[in-house]
């Protein structure tokens, strides 16, 4: 029933993290496996972007299932994907319109402007996507806007229900993994696009190659943008028809090294930090405007 038989990663970490969230909750803490236990929270926000791209399943109700399990694991109802990301980030690609701008109140690509990011760009894209379209499904597909909400429903329900078992273990268990989830995809979000030229086509997005073996591919961010109806299994050999045409500056090796380089080090020195090709493309044709006046 799956679509792609590559998925079969996905279901293999689907157990995994239901396994190591078992043992948790009956063995008890243990740091290291509670390391790889995050990570696996990590990878649950991927998959749950590649699944709102293309669902997993030829069934529907296989990935009705699916985007229950998404849902809990990532903690936010995965269909709100739907409107901030496939219906909105993908048609403006970090341009104006786009409710998960990285330059909404700075130009500046540091520490705070990194911490900051996930709750300004949540609150907007509620506002600008997330209400609006659950207020269209509403009146025009009142079936998928049930569904919307029952995926809140699940939500709450796991949360509360294991809140009443165990509140301490509940914050350890699920709260925790569940921010770790969402704040990494926004992080995500934020570092493949900050500081890249929004009006490029090849320019609009910085690429992790380091990050593609564990986590679906999600580094090649250019090509994902490039044809986003394709599964992510085939997005290595999409980027490699394209990165000749992606400026070297965006492509990165590792993410953690990134992160270390340009918002540790390019605290105290200018030489590690990012530059801003949108404002240089800015200022270029400010200067042509002058020239031609």
């Amino acid at each position: 029933m799956l679509k792609y038989r590559a998925d079969l990663r996905a279901l293999v970490y689907m157990v995994i993290t239901t396994a190591l969230f078992a043992w948790f909750w009956i063995e008890g803490f243990n740091i290291f496996l509670y390391i790889l236990f995050l990570h696996f929270s990590v990878a649950v926000a991927v998959m749950t972007h590649n699944h709102l791209h293309i669902n997993m399943w030829n069934n529907k109700w296989m990935n009705i299932l699916t985007d229950w399990w998404l849902t809990v694991f990532y903690g936010v109802p995965v269909f709100t994907w739907i409107p901030t990301h496939n219906r909105n980030h993908h048609r403006f690609v970090n341009k104006e319109g786009d409710s998960s701008i990285t330059y909404r109140h700075t130009e500046e690509n540091n520490l705070l402007s990194l911490i900051s990011y996930p709750s300004t760009s949540g609150f907007y894209q509620m506002k600008m996507s997330v209400f609006p379209y659950m207020a269209d499904l509403k009146t025009r597909n009142p079936r998928t806007y049930w569904e919307n909400w029952a995926q809140v429903v699940v939500l709450a329900v796991w949360i509360l229900g294991f809140l009443i078992l165990g509140w301490k273990q509940a914050i350890l268990y699920v709260i925790i993994p569940q921010q770790v989830s969402a704040f990494t995809v926004f992080v995500f979000n934020y570092i493949q696009h900050v500081h890249a030229d929004e009006e490029s086509r090849w320019n609009h997005s910085r690429n992790f190659m380091g990050v593609n073996l564990f986590l679906f591919n999600n580094g090649y961010h250019t090509a994902h943008h490039e044809r986003a109806n394709i599964h992510w299994s085939e997005l290595p050999a999409a980027h490699e028809k394209i990165v000749a045409n992606i400026h070297p500056s965006l492509i990165e090796k590792g993410f953690w090294s990134f992160i270390f380089r340009v918002y540790i080090l390019g605290h105290f020195s200018a030489k590690y930090r990012t530059p801003n090709m949108r404002e240089e493309r800015m200022q270029a044709n400010a200067a042509m405007a002058a020239q031609v006046a």
